[in-house]
């Protein structure tokens, strides 16, 4: 039998104390949600069942106990740590939910400048760590535009990438080490080594794994020297996105590895670089590293340019403000809000990959069909932003005015069929429907389609490790 929401409470504050257990109404309607709903949200209007409980993790032991309770009585638990997703993977989707902030979890456990290495606690905000890292002449390399919000663990847990990611990679190429705890309590750790071979690589079972799988406490990730001085700024204007798409892969198919190349289409160059883009493309492009690596991989990039002859370059400080302004600002946020519920105007993004002989084609299809298909758009564009020997990434960026709705209509009127567009598009192309925000609950209804028949390996993740189904239910896998 079900337990009420107040026995839950009383039980939980029991395992814990009162002041880890927070049942403010406001905090519930904050916490029921994510970036996906944020009109809803600024409109003050909750649409999902509120949790019963924000519960204030600051151990592992705290989330070992929670969850092995939970587990016990069937209850559903949303992870939380930053909370600056944006596909729905923190929406509680399940009446008498627990929310586990993991946010107070915030020690940096060690530095270790020798060993190249960095542990820390799942609450820690990326920037904290970044700045205490640069202190010391090092950087983890990571750097999502989320990075003033963003914590260490939600990061791991949605397969994160940084704007510098063509040379560092992804949060999964980083990540050395974990600990994590499963859905019958079980902490779980994995020693830091840099390469083993001793059967699969079981760190993937939980990065990525959203909260669906397990509670990640604990990170350690690899750091890298940080040398700002010897940085390369390259920008370039160009009449089409096929030739920008040859261009990348010239670089990374002749191993050259810039730590940002990006590609922007007319329409959000315009919205990036509007004082220098004449309306045609922008393609960008910062070299790092040591003096000599920087400088000769810049000069590579410059020759492979110049040999397409319709690019134009300009000067290189217009790149390096743009760069160096590009993260959120926390403190807009507020400002943001406003402006959307003054103009009823609403811009959201989707990020998607394929490869090299396919990527023009979803880029192509999909903004023809949004502009066919979905009223009201008042911009629509996407960039390139992460490159690879065998493909790239597509960032399709939208907004629309919202015309005679309801704010809860918002979803389904203009934001579902604008991402089933390009999700349909992609995975019709052989790509992937989502590059790096993670699946959340709002991609689910494609996940068999993304993966075919490799699915069977990843249901048979959920059944063994979350056999009752308490963990994050709708992220990832279908809700029932």
């Amino acid at each position: 039998m079900a337990l009420s929401r107040e026995q839950i409470v009383q039980d939980v504050t029991e395992i814990l104390s009162n002041e880890q257990v927070i049942t403010d109404e406001e905090v519930l309607k904050r916490n029921s949600v994510d970036r996906f709903r944020k009109f809803e949200d600024i409109h003050g209007i909750y649409t999902q069942p509120l949790p019963a409980a924000v519960v204030k993790a600051r151990s592992v032991d705290d989330i070992s106990n929670i969850l092995a309770y939970m587990n016990e009585h069937n209850i559903n638990a949303v992870p939380r740590t930053g909370g600056s997703a944006t596909e729905g993977g923190l929406e509680t989707a399940v009446e008498n939910s627990l929310v586990l902030d993991g946010s107070e979890m915030n020690d940096i456990v060690n530095i270790d400048p020798y060993n190249m290495l960095a542990t820390v606690q799942c609450g820690v905000p990326l920037e904290i760590l970044e700045d205490k890292l640069r202190e010391q002449g090092l950087t983890t390399g990571h750097s999502p535009q989320s990075k003033p919000l963003a914590q260490m663990g939600g990061l791991v847990a949605t397969r994160s990438i940084g704007q510098l990611s063509t040379l560092y990679g992804g949060i999964e190429d980083m990540v050395v080490g974990l600990e994590a705890v499963f859905p019958n309590g079980e902490v779980t750790k994995i020693k830091n080594i840099p390469r083993r071979a001793a059967g699969p690589d079981i760190r993937h079972v939980i990065i990525g794994n959203e909260g669906a799988l397990c509670y990640i406490t604990e990170v350690t990730v690899k750091v890298f020297t940080y040398t700002p001085e010897n940085n390369q700024y390259y920008g370039y204007i160009l009449d089409d996105m096929k030739t920008g798409f040859e261009i990348l892969r010239e670089v990374m198919v002749k191993g050259y590895r810039p730590s940002v190349a990006r590609l922007y289409d007319p329409e959000d160059a315009q919205d990036h670089f509007s004082h220098f883009s004449e309306g045609k493309c922008v393609l960008i492009f910062m070299a790092e590293g040591p003096q000599p690596i920087a400088e000769a991989t810049g000069q590579a990039i410059s020759n492979i340019v110049a040999s397409y002859g319709e690019t134009k370059q300009v000067d290189s400080s217009l790149i390096q403000n743009w760069f160096e302004n590009l993260n959120w600002d926390p403190s807009k946020v507020l400002e943001e809000r406003e402006e959307i519920k003054e103009t009823n105007n609403i811009g959201f993004t989707t990020e998607v990959s394929g490869s090299w002989s396919v990527i023009h084609d979803i880029y192509q299809n999909c903004i023809e069909r949004i502009r066919a298909e979905i009223p009201h758009i008042t911009m629509l564009g996407g960039h390139s932003s992460h490159s690879y020997m065998n493909g790239t990434n597509m960032y399709f960026v939208y907004y629309y005015d919202l015309v005679d709705i309801k704010p809860e209509e918002e979803i389904t009127k203009y934001h579902y069929p604008i991402n089933k567009i390009i999700v349909e598009e992609t995975i019709n192309a052989g790509g992937s429907m989502v590059h790096h925000h993670g699946v959340g609950k709002h991609r689910t209804p494609w996940i068999k389609e993304e993966y075919g028949s490799s699915y069977y390996i990843l249901e048979t993740l959920k059944k063994a490790f979350d056999p009752n189904g308490i963990m994050n239910a709708g992220t990832i896998f279908p809700k029932e």
